[in-house]
């Protein structure tokens, strides 16, 4: 689980860099026969997608609403996106259960890949250099804490039927995260 403390734009930065570090190396390891490894970094990538994007469909989207004068587009925009990798995520989960070599796995990492890729270029491009501009570093401190320990209570497996919006995934997540950290406890999932 990324582990880092800041601002709300530091936070979500630094996990979008250890999520880019992670696919980098899962293109690495391609074809070497190092599949428990792949299998290992793709389980982590999800869990870690999944506690990011819970937490800013918590806490970042309902403040660049409120911030940012055209923030409900922006916000809008983003949940879309996170929708569509979500329900990438949950297949990608399932064709793990045929191995990292299978066909089917090797392309739905790649739509996953870029899908998230071109999130966090319009996420870094558009939605933080909009949330500097309007909210001050007292409410984007604040935000960063609030973020953080959502990343700790929030699921570890995706969820595409889950509420992406306040305040029905703020009371859910916790729970769903508590039943999924006990389901990777009990099989190993998530040990790397």
């Amino acid at each position: 689980m990324m582990k880092h403390g800041g601002d709300a734009i530091t936070v979500l930065t630094m996990d979008h860099r250890e999520v880019e570090e992670t696919f980098a190396e899962l293109e690495r390891l391609r074809g070497t026969g190092q599949d428990d490894r792949r299998r290992e970094l793709t389980e982590k990538v999800i869990i870690e997608l999944v506690g990011h994007s819970v937490a800013e469909e918590a806490y970042l989207y309902p403040a660049a609403r409120a911030f940012i004068p055209d923030g409900d587009r922006l916000a809008d925009r983003e949940i879309a996106e996170h929708a569509q990798a979500e329900r990438l995520m949950k297949q990608l989960e399932k064709a793990l259960d045929d191995g990292v070599t299978a066909p089917a796995f090797e392309g739905l990492l790649d739509d996953l890949m870029a899908t998230i890729r071109e999130h966090i270029k319009d996420e870094e491009a558009h939605l933080f250099p909009e949330l500097v501009r309007y909210a001050d570093a007292e409410e984007l401190a604040a935000l960063g804490k609030k973020i953080t320990m959502m990343k700790k209570l929030a699921p570890t497996r995706p969820h595409p039927a889950a509420p992406d919006r306040p305040p029905a995934n703020k009371l859910l997540a916790p729970g769903a995260g508590l039943v999924d950290r006990i389901h990777d406890l009990v099989t190993g999932r998530g040990k790397t």
